[in-house]
């Protein structure tokens, strides 16, 4: 069995922690592949090669709606991003009413 080595976590200047692609892919169980490709499609940024956990989280978000709900790549974009938005509104309400 060979020996995966995580590189060292890096904190950005806004001090984020950073992650690797074989990082993230090992936790979303997914592989550097995809992740280049959800990175080429806009659907995730990076900063260079490294990724904050939040993009880590959004990548496991999409793969648990493709495999566990059968919903397509575009779908699963649009169920996080509308989901985020109401997230978002429901602040702005609770503000308001405060």
């Amino acid at each position: 069995m060979s020996e995966f080595r995580l590189s060292t976590t890096v904190i950005s200047q806004e001090g984020d922690r950073l992650y690797t692609f074989e990082y993230a892919a090992l936790v979303t169980e997914t592989s550097t592949i995809v992740i280049e490709q959800y990175v080429q499609v806009g659907l995730i940024e990076p900063i260079g090669s490294m990724l904050r956990s939040r993009e880590i989280a959004r990548i496991a978000q999409i793969q648990r709606l493709r495999q566990d709900l059968g919903v397509n790549l575009v779908g699963a974009v649009m169920v996080l991003d509308m989901a985020q938005e109401i997230a978002q509104l429901r602040a702005r309400l609770k503000a308001l009413q405060s």
